[in-house]
């Protein structure tokens, strides 16, 4: 008899209880992470209701898996122009509310005797919010289209970049075990580099390679390619000392700017969603009852924390961050709970060995409560705001109002502040190339040569050579290229005492390059003859080669921006509706939309429900401001312009359910061909199929006729029925029974 290795059938089991708890939780309409989680405590060796997973450490691989792929779908979705886009009120709420709740956690944990790293993972645990949970809460509470709703994605998206900072950090604090400020910043410099050279690197090759393969990518490769490229980023960030989750992280972000992302996006998800489930049901089997029974008091205060926590917390930042309180309110209701990154870094502990057994159940245990919590947290979010605005003195509300207002309004633009904004990006970029070039010199090009060189001077003086020459482009960048002319110039010729500080930065730029020229040639060579060659490499760029390092730079730039700006370009930019509470919401035009067909001028959408239609997308086509004759039809996409409550109302007419009593619904098993022979006297004899009444009292069609031994297909409605004639039509069954009776 063939033997199954344990892996297998470890994952038969785990797959067979999940899906019967997920059904049942599909049910009861709650999240299905939930589901995983049971039927990982169901088949785990903390319950004996059911057979337990033989080889735990198997099931741990597939969830290491598991954790790599969600990662992976998240940086798809995440992408690194959309953390730019959520702009300073996502970013100020998000690290208010992080730094709170880090506090709050590391001071709660202190205070129960728990041990300092118990207490900082506690902290990293309850500054996570659920993604999946606040989508899928908002989808069935029906506010996706309210304002408050963008800024708590965008706050979303801000506290998952900075869970991947804290993966890094925790891992680095867990192996160390010393909380020193000066490794602590050489982690987060180390990271912040690595994360702009592959970011750098990936813009430039990921996207021009995806474009020249095109042809040959269908969805079996597509979805090969994009594993491969996943997993290889994985083995590169583990490979310098990161997590495989940054990795996955980094390369789905990298291939979110392309214009295959959402195709990426579609191929993955399965295989996302089969891994991910063997996370969450590792999750659960990690589960134990006594453990939660012995720390009822701890999940009881964690989880009162996490609801009253980051509803205070995040209240506090988005009201910081300009945002009018009834907003920041609803912001604060919908993030208090705690998800999937907080189960990831809840794991990191337990693999590093690093926190107590208690602190994994415990987080579960007070994730699954405010899993519950969310859905009624938003529905009365409103509710509670008008609560509030009763209970607080009229004086504060006004305060708050005026706040709200000047802070939305302040817009103050500086040459100063965009000049110093360009050039420190600019510094920042060359100067990770041209680190990323000296270190790859030394590990790998001179060891080269010095192979194939017997000299060894020779060998250094190729070294040299060779890099500068690649170091080039960023170097005469770095130091010589003009940067926002525009800015510069209004600074030079508006003010006198502008000029001395903008040479300075003049200086400050060359005195960077010539370090990093010399920084290379020190390395092979004595100080002081490194300082002199710098300088004279220096000069010779700017004499000589200025007009070709201009053109080949400009053609390296404007390829990266292409890349990086192509799947943008495809899109029709969305403007800003800034003024008081409107904003703008996507609806599609449903066939069923009773509605279609019609002109703006007939729907009268303004003068009924006080909105605009700003944008409608037809396919490939983008009609923005539509004028009065444009008419709606099935599958446009419409941006509409207008307050929460207007735009409440009007997602009840596109989302149009079609009467009770409307025509039922025909199957593929209710359509049958049949067959009848016209006889002398019937009703059918003498008369043309297009007056038969077939189509219309039998709602079916004519598709054959045999007449003398000729079979004709798809007759001519013209076509007379005569005695003896075959006829073969094709109808719903029992319309076509009761017809021929």
């Amino acid at each position: 008899m063939t033997h199954l290795p344990h892996f297998v059938t470890d994952l038969g089991l785990i797959l067979a209880v999940a899906a019967i708890t997920t059904l049942i939780f599909k049910k009861i309409k709650q999240p299905v992470v939930l589901g995983y989680i049971i039927a990982g405590f169901l088949v785990g060796p903390h319950s004996s209701l059911l057979p337990t997973v033989a080889d735990e450490g198997g099931v741990k691989t597939w969830s290491e898996i598991g954790v790599i792929f969600l990662l992976f779908t998240l940086g798809l979705e995440f992408s690194f122009k959309k953390l730019v886009k959520v702009g300073g009120s996502a970013s100020i709420t998000a690290l208010v509310e992080i730094v709170l709740m880090i506090g709050a956690g590391y001071l709660t944990g202190h205070l129960m005797g728990w041990s300092v790293m118990d207490s900082i993972f506690l902290g990293a645990i309850l500054a996570m919010s659920s993604t999946t949970i606040i989508i899928r809460a908002f989808g069935e509470a029906g506010v996706r289209t309210k304002k408050y709703a963008t800024l708590v994605f965008g706050i979303l998206i801000v506290e998952d970049l900075v869970a991947i900072l804290l993966l890094v950090l925790l891992s680095t604090l867990a192996v160390t075990q010393q909380f020193g400020g000066g490794q602590l910043l050489a982690e987060i410099l180390k990271l912040a580099f690595f994360l702009i050279l592959w970011f750098l690197a990936g813009i430039f090759f990921i996207p021009t390679f995806l474009k020249r393969t095109n042809t040959l990518l269908n969805d079996e490769t597509m979805l090969i390619v994009s594993l491969a490229l996943c997993l290889a980023m994985v083995l590169l960030a583990v490979k310098v000392g990161f997590s495989a989750a940054l990795g996955a992280f980094v390369m789905g972000s990298i291939l979110a700017e392309t214009t295959q992302a959402e195709r990426i996006e579609h191929l993955v998800k399965s295989v996302k969603d089969l891994f991910a489930a063997v996370f969450f049901v590792s999750v659960g089997m990690m589960i134990d009852l006594q453990v939660l029974v012995d720390y009822a008091v701890p999940v009881l205060v964690i989880t009162l924390i996490t609801i009253f926590g980051k509803l205070i917390a995040t209240t506090l930042g988005a009201f910081l961050s300009g945002q009018s309180l009834k907003h920041s309110v609803q912001a604060g209701m919908s993030l208090a709970q705690i998800g999937e990154f907080s189960f990831i870094i809840a794991s990191l502990g337990v693999s590093l060995n690093v926190t107590s057994a208690f602190l994994y159940p415990i987080a579960v245990a007070a994730s699954a409560v405010t899993t519950f919590t969310t859905p009624f947290m938003i529905k009365k979010s409103g509710d509670f705001y008008a609560f509030l605005e009763r209970r607080l003195p009229e004086r504060w509300i006004n305060s708050f109002n005026r706040y709200s207002s000047g802070s939305q309004q302040l817009s103050a633009y500086s040459d100063w502040k965009e000049l110093i904004r360009t050039y420190t990006v600019n510094v920042v970029i060359h100067a990770v190339i041209l680190v990323a070039i000296i270190f790859l010199s030394q590990r790998f090009l001179y060891p080269t040569l010095v192979n194939i060189v017997p000299n060894a001077f020779a060998s250094r003086i190729m070294t040299i050579a060779i890099t500068l020459l690649l170091m080039t482009p960023s170097i005469w960048a770095l130091a010589i290229r003009r940067i926002n002319r525009e800015a510069y110039s209004n600074l030079w010729l508006n003010r006198r005492l502008n000029r001395g500080p903008l040479i300075a930065i003049e200086i400050a730029r060359i005195g960077i390059a010539v370090v990093f020229v010399g920084v290379l040639i020190k390395m092979f060579i004595s100080l002081t003859v490194a300082f002199g060659i710098a300088l004279f490499a220096m000069a010779l760029a700017i004499v000589i080669f200025s007009q070709k390092l201009q053109s080949f730079y400009d053609r390296v730039e404007g390829r990266f921006l292409q890349n990086l700006n192509e799947r943008e370009q495809q899109k029709t930019p969305r403007p800003e509706i800034a003024p008081w509470d409107a904003h703008l919401a996507d609806f599609e035009v449903l066939p069923e939309f009773p509605q279609a067909g019609k002109s703006l001028q007939e729907l009268q959408l303004r003068e009924k429900y006080g909105v605009n239609i700003a944008l409608i997308d037809r396919g490939k086509i983008s009609i923005l401001a539509p004028d009065r004759y444009e008419r709606l039809y099935p599958g446009d996409r419409v941006s509409i312009i207008g307050t929460d409550d207007q735009l409440a109302t009007i997602k009840e007419l596109f989302e149009f359910t079609p009467p009770g009593d409307a025509e039922p619904e025909i199957h593929s098993d209710e359509i049958i061909l049949q067959n009848f022979k016209i006889r002398s006297g019937s009703r059918l004899h003498n008369t043309i199929i297009r007056q038969s009444g077939i189509r219309e009292k039998a709602q079916a069609l004519v598709v054959g006729l045999e007449r003398n031994g000729e079979r004709f297909l798809n007759p001519d409605s013209t076509v007379k029925l005569e005695e003896g004639d075959v006829v073969w039509i094709v109808g719903v069954k029992e319309k076509v029974k009761a017809f021929l009776a």
